[in-house]
């Protein structure tokens, strides 16, 4: 064993606590839970939110504001260099990108971003494109349709 690693050893296990070995140690008795009440039973947990029986703070206060999550489009991702993995001229619609596994599902709408690099002449069908997918995919020779 060497210098540095005394330290680390001696303070690497802080002891148990042992309670109920008499009234002298400072836990004896009630073993520091205190008299009667639910903190003294075992399995006892309390929320940080209760106040006792007072009607709580988050209840106390209005609700405000409107939440746009469960409204807002969600497009799945493939990046223009995912595409190279097809053959040139094929045509890349949502079946193709799905049976690929670029994407979750059919029902899902998809946006094409222009990560990476494209050689393959390739006609995309997507419901977005970025613009600098729509040029890297043009700029190879390939079209890019917007779905409606």
């Amino acid at each position: 064993m060497l210098n540095y690693e005394i330290t680390s050893i001696a303070g690497k296990h802080r002891r148990r606590r042992r309670v109920g070995r008499g009234t002298g140690t400072g836990r004896g008795k009630t073993c520091g839970r205190g008299h009667k009440g639910s903190g003294s039973r075992a399995g006892s947990t309390s929320t940080s939110l209760y106040e006792g029986g007072q009607m709580p703070l988050f209840r106390r206060l209005p609700k405000r504001g409107f939440s746009n999550y469960n409204f807002a489009t969600c497009y799945q991702i493939v990046n223009v260099s995912q595409l190279e993995r097809f053959d040139e001229g094929d045509a890349v619609g949502i079946e193709q990108l799905s049976d690929a596994g670029l994407i979750n599902s059919l029902k899902s709408k998809v946006k094409i971003l222009g990560d990476g690099e494209l050689t393959k002449k390739l006609e995309v069908t997507a419901h977005k494109f970025s613009k600098t997918a729509e040029q890297k995919i043009i700029g190879c020779g390939g079209t890019a349709k917007q779905i409606t």
